[in-house]
């Protein structure tokens, strides 16, 4: 369809529930379309994966976007907590650019 999408990626050993509950194989992949928050698709291949999948087909649904997801109260710790750090990650892609331009002019660079 020649829709750019971003993916945010997180494997389930970088989820520290993951990784106690001895659970810590797969990922959870939320595409969005480039240069927005809007959610267009997501895989969850992970232990918990039919409980992670309804967060974020509600989000779909609703039009809610990575950003409101990341500010959602995220118990932890819980294996859902890879969605929160997936949409964590698409912050850091949105605030970079000004954390360099901050660094620099405090710098003087």
């Amino acid at each position: 369809m020649g829709i750019p999408v971003k993916t945010f990626t997180v494997m389930m050993h970088d989820v520290d529930r993951a990784v106690t509950d001895g659970e810590d194989e797969g990922f959870v992949k939320i595409h969005v379309r480039e240069g927005t928050d809007k959610i267009l698709g997501a895989t969850v291949a992970a232990s918990h994966a039919g409980e992670m999948i309804a967060e974020l087909s509600l989000a779909m649904t609703a039009g809610i976007g990575l950003r409101a997801l990341s500010r959602v109260n995220h118990p932890n710790p819980t294996q859902a907590q890879a969605i929160k750090m997936a949409a964590d990650g698409y912050l850091d892609t949105r605030h970079r650019p000004a954390r360099k331009w901050l660094v620099k002019q405090w710098l003087g660079w």
